[in-house]
C-alpha cells in the first residue's frame, strides 16, 4: 500500500515526506496538494523542490496559475495553484493536459477546483492542521482509479 501519514512539528520535518515524495516518482507525475489557507501547501513544495535540487524560486502561481521550475539535471517541474479558477475552461485555455501527460512532476495546489480533470492516476497529499499550532498531519496516498 502506498499510503503513509506523517506527524510534522517543523519545517525541517518536511524533508521526510519529501523524500517520500519523491520515492513515489515511479507511480505518479501528478501531486495534488489539499489543505486549507495556511495548512502548508507552498511551503511543502518549497522543501520537496529543495529536495528535487530546484535552484530557482519556489513560490504559488496564484496569479500565473502555473510557474515552471527546472532541477540541476535539467528536468522541468510544474508548480501550479487553482486558487483562482472559476470554471474548468480556464484549466483547459492554459494547457493542463500539456503539462500533465509531459512526463514532469506536476504539483497542484487547490486541485478541488479541477478535480474531474485529474489523471486517473495521481498521488493525494492532505495536510491538516495538528493539535498545536506548528503541528501539521500530512496524509499521502496514491489514487489510481
Amino acid at each position: 500500500m502506498k499510503d503513509k501519514q506523517f506527524k510534522i512539528n517543523s519545517v525541517e520535518a518536511l524533508t521526510e515526506v519529501s523524500d517520500y515524495l519523491i520515492s513515489l516518482r515511479d507511480e505518479a507525475d501528478v501531486i495534488a496538494f489539499y489543505g486549507s489557507m495556511g495548512a502548508g501547501k507552498t511551503t511543502l513544495i518549497k522543501n520537496l523542490c529543495h529536495r528535487m535540487g530546484v535552484t530557482d524560486e519556489v513560490n504559488s502561481p496564484t496569479f500565473a496559475i502555473v510557474n515552471e521550475y527546472v532541477t540541476e539535471e535539467g528536468e522541468s517541474v510544474y508548480h501550479f495553484d487553482f486558487y483562482r479558477i472559476k470554471k474548468l475552461e480556464e484549466a483547459y485555455d492554459i494547457g493542463y493536459e500539456n503539462y500533465f501527460d509531459s512526463g514532469n512532476l506536476c504539483l497542484i495546489e487547490w486541485p478541488e477546483m479541477i478535480e474531474p480533470l485529474l489523471p486517473e492516476k495521481y498521488i493525494r497529499v492532505e495536510i491538516q492542521h495538528g493539535e498545536t499550532d506548528d503541528e501539521r498531519v500530512i496524509k499521502c496516498e496514491l489514487i489510481n482509479d
